[in-house]
């Protein structure tokens, strides 16, 4: 974990990003211009942060979406996806603390994260 965070150097500027970009977040005008909406996390940040949740999100289609010529940082990209599995995996933990009604899927996605954030670090 260390080496990934060492990994990423400062960088001169930061990009405006969503922080939860996705299909349900976009709607279009009567004139089919793109609107975002849940605007509340909107920072200016990594754009490797945005990334890393985008690809989670679309998986497979994550490619096809993505800005033709962007070029993002590998090193960055990789922390942001430790960070991001991480949340993944206290996130349903903190839920399962309490009387959850169905804590089956909570644990299910858990593990999953889990194993991804072991398989990073084991890399």
């Amino acid at each position: 974990m260390r080496a990934l965070a060492a990994a990423v150097r400062p960088r001169p500027r930061h990009t405006l990003v969503h922080g939860e970009l996705g299909p349900d977040h976009v709607l279009l005008t009567l004139d089919g211009e793109p609107v975002l909406i849940d605007i509340e996390g909107l920072m200016y940040f990594d754009v490797e942060h945005e990334h890393a949740f985008l690809a989670l999100r679309f998986g497979t289609w994550y490619d096809r979406l993505r800005a033709p010529g962007l070029e993002l940082d590998e090193d960055r990209l990789a922390f942001y996806r430790l960070a991001l599995h991480l949340s993944l995996v206290a996130g349903p933990l903190r839920l399962l603390d309490g009387d959850f009604p169905r804590p089956g899927p909570l644990r299910d996605i858990a593990e999953s994260n889990l194993l991804r954030v072991l398989g990073i670090l084991g890399s």
